[in-house]
């Protein structure tokens, strides 16, 4: 059975299938990198719970930098987010955001109980 939450036109928050909950992309607030990314897990956290899930049960996440040259700065939120011995599969590249302003957007796919 497929669930879907929180859903729109042109896509749902969150898709939950056996087990694994798919979480659409997000993205954040703010004018520096550091505090784009800050929101943007944030918005991740809140997510996961509506989802059942945790950062202890991410599987995979995908980021994408409007620039590498923010790769380290970006890192830096990401790496005191991850909670020790729970890093996820992970894939990081540059692209052109949905807005000229957005700096990061982070996609995450968990497990769920």
């Amino acid at each position: 059975m497929i669930e879907r939450q929180d859903i729109g036109q042109r896509m749902s928050k969150i898709v939950k299938h056996n087990g694994t909950a798919y979480l659409c992309g997000q993205v954040g607030a703010g004018d520096t990198v550091t505090e784009q990314t800050q929101d943007c897990l944030a918005r991740v956290d809140a997510l996961l719970k509506q989802a059942g899930s945790s950062r202890e049960q991410i599987l995979q996440a995908i980021i994408w930098v409007a620039d590498m040259a923010d790769f380290a700065e970006m890192n830096a939120v990401w790496d005191a987010w991850v909670p020790q011995g729970h890093a996820p599969a992970r894939a990081c590249g540059e692209a052109k955001l949905a807005r000229p302003e957005l700096k990061v957007e982070v996609i995450v796919t968990a497990a769920y109980e």
